[in-house]
This record gives C-alpha cells, structure tokens and sequence, in this order.
C-alpha cells in the first residue's frame, strides 16, 4: 500500500542572493513561476517569502496579498504558507502585526522569536488566540528539543492554543557550515508526537537523506533553494523542482507518494481558499 507524505517548497528565503545561484526567484512572477515547477514535480504547499525592489527579505503585506493573489490564479491547488522571519530586522510585534494585515491560510513563526519580547505575557496569547479565531494555520518553527519544549510548556499553559499541532524541525541551522546530518532529527522524534503535524527541514547538501528519514518516521517533508542548492549526487540543482523530483523518486522507491493540495488542505484543516 503506498503512502502519503506532504512536500512543502522553500525556493527562496530570506537571505540568499543571486550570487549565490543564478535563479534564485527573488520576484513574485518568478517565485509562482518556480511554485508552479515545484507543483507540477509533487509539491503541495508553498512556503513564501517576498523581497523588495533591492531583493531583500521584507515583512510586506501589500507584496504578500500580491503573491497569494497570483498563487489562488495560477496554482490554485497549491497551498501557500508566508513567513514571518525576522532576520533580525522585524520586533515580535511587527511580525505580528504582518500576519493580522495579511490573514493568510498559513504562516509559519519561529516559536524562539516570536517568544522574545512577548515571553509569557498576554500579547502572545491574545496572538495565537487570534490566528485561531481568524482559521490561520499556524506552523511553529522549532530549531532545538528545547525550543519543542517549549512549545509543549505555552500549549499546556494555553498560551498557544491546543489546536496548534503543525511543527517544522529545523536541523543544522546551528552548525558549522550549515550542514545536516539525518540522526539530528532522532532528538526530536524520540518524543511522542502523535497527533502532530510535523515537517522537516535541513541545511545542506544532505537535505535529501534527512528528509527521507523524516517521512519515513512519520513526518513531512520542506525542501528548497532557502536550505540547500544541491542535488544528493553533489551536483548544483537547477531549480528546486529538480530538488522536488529527486526526492519523489527517492519517495516512490520506498513506497511513498506526494500528498496533493486537496489532501494537504483536509490532513492540516486549511479554511478553503
């Protein structure tokens, strides 16, 4: 029997350039361009980021509506989650007050900044109260077993509502040259993670191993250009839909296949488009 696992696509972050690979989509035409790519090799949801006119990362919630506009008209299947990355620029509040203005299906937060300013106060309840009240899919980004920790502490204390069972586990991020190893992950699956949604992401060129370790535990799969140019054999990835069709096959051959938008949307509860 075959099984089912949710690829979400990272194709740009927040800071990369074009130096760094020559088709970077940094635009919104070539940020859907590339989702539709990725869609079309097996990706189910993409995770977004926008840029300025100097190509860099920026919190906009003008730019984002435009992106999410453009996504629903020409990859309608494609689930679209923002983020809301500080980069050391953006308070906990101003990436806050992003979301609220957008009110977008899906964002993604970094639980440890998010955390920053708000802590233990009521800014951050009454936040992730109102992402609940306004059906924002909320995934939290967690980079360490204490930052998963901590988010099971703010779930039993209310402060983040029960109802937010979507995590991303983040590997390498802290390590020399950015470089992941898939028994990084076993530290966050060791814990008892049923009724979770939980995905994976991993820096560098062994993101392909760390995500097949990843579904085959149970979990889902985020790759990209944000976290890895490269294609497990060493070569330099064209695109991150080559980086989607590697990992599909690699998929296919141990009996998985992806998971499409409609399913994605019913298995995290996404309100309709």
């Amino acid at each position: 029997m075959t099984r089912e696992a949710m690829i979400m696509v990272a194709p740009t972050g927040a800071r990369k350039t074009r130096a760094d690979h020559a088709a970077l989509p940094l635009s919104i035409a070539d940020t859907v361009a590339e989702a539709k790519a990725c869609h079309a090799a097996g990706a189910c949801a993409l995770h977004a980021h926008v840029r300025d006119d100097e190509g860099s990362h920026v919190l906009d919630a003008g730019l984002y509506r435009e992106l999410i506009g453009e996504m629903r008209a020409q990859v309608p299947d494609m689930l679209v989650q923002i983020t809301s990355e500080a980069v050391g620029r953006y308070t906990p509040a101003e990436q806050a007050d992003c979301i609220r203005a957008v009110d977008p299906d899906m964002a993604s937060l970094s639980l440890r900044e998010i955390s920053a300013d708000f802590g233990d106060t009521g800014l951050a309840r009454e936040f992730f109260a109102w992402c609940d009240e306004a059906h924002v899919h909320v995934q939290h980004i967690l980079y360490s077993p204490q930052d998963f920790e901590q988010f099971l502490d703010y779930r039993q204390r209310g402060i983040v509502p029960l109802e937010h069972r979507c995590v991303l586990f983040v590997l390498g991020r802290y390590n020399v040259g950015f470089q992941s190893e898939p028994q990084e992950l076993d530290a966050f699956i060791n814990y008892n993670l049923r009724g979770f949604d939980w995905f994976c992401c991993a820096f560098g060129a062994r993101e392909q191993d760390c995500m097949l370790h990843a579904v085959t535990s149970g979990g889902h799969a985020r790759v990209g250009f944000e976290n890895n140019l490269y294609l497990p054999d060493g070569s330099l990835a064209d695109s991150t839909a080559e980086l989607v069709a590697s990992l599909v096959a690699a998929l296919d051959a141990r009996g998985y296949s992806p998971m499409n938008g409609d399913s994605a949307r019913a298995r995290l509860g996404i309100r309709s488009a």
